[in-house]
């Protein structure tokens, strides 16, 4: 019982410790200078949603990722739910804004891994335009194209992700995880 115990932390610190470099990957400048997404919540919310789903098709090409991919999920809820909650959206209010978050993201994961799959950067670029473009005003998307550029070059370097090392916390192989310890 005791291991059990371990595991389910040491999974956790695993977690939070790719969390904290999925967070990082998804606030590059390039995102929103190159790929023109606005530096607004709304904007950083579809760079984090990119950044996610690009991560777990990783995980989903490997069975041994699976509860990983799970866990990240339920990271990736949680941390909505407390940004909400920090930008000052009622009690009350949160469930509703984070049923319409969550269905955002399952949205674009449904318009970018089709043209992902088949290597189309153009029908990547439209789904950009109609998606997060449309939701997140104030961006340019006449940088759809740039976007779609860089989410194609960053899924493939997911790609070239070993197992081992997501399985260790890390994503870059040049940095050693901070794995959080629980109190």
């Amino acid at each position: 019982m005791l291991e059990a115990f371990r595991r389910k932390r040491r999974n956790r610190m695993i977690v939070e410790a790719i969390w904290d470099q999925v967070v990082l990957r998804a606030r590059r400048p390039v995102r929103f200078e190159e790929g023109g997404l606005p530096d607004t919540v709304m904007g950083r919310f579809e760079s984090l949603a990119i950044e996610v789903f690009l991560l777990l098709r990783r995980c989903g090409k490997d069975p041994a990722l699976a509860d990983l991919s799970q866990d990240l999920v339920d990271r990736f809820m949680t941390d909505l739910d407390h940004s909400l909650r920090e930008i000052g959206i009622g009690y009350l209010a949160v469930p509703k804004r984070m049923r319409a978050l969550a269905a955002r993201f399952y949205q674009r994961v449904g318009a970018m891994e089709g043209p992902l799959s088949t290597g189309d950067r153009t029908a990547l670029a439209a789904a950009l335009r109609a998606g997060a473009f449309t939701d997140a005003p104030g961006g340019r998307p006449d940088a759809a194209d740039d976007l779609a550029h860089h989410i194609f070059a960053d899924a493939a370097w997911y790609d070239t992700l070993p197992t081992d090392r997501l399985l260790a916390g890390r994503l870059d192989p040049n940095t050693e995880p901070t794995l959080h310890e629980s109190p």
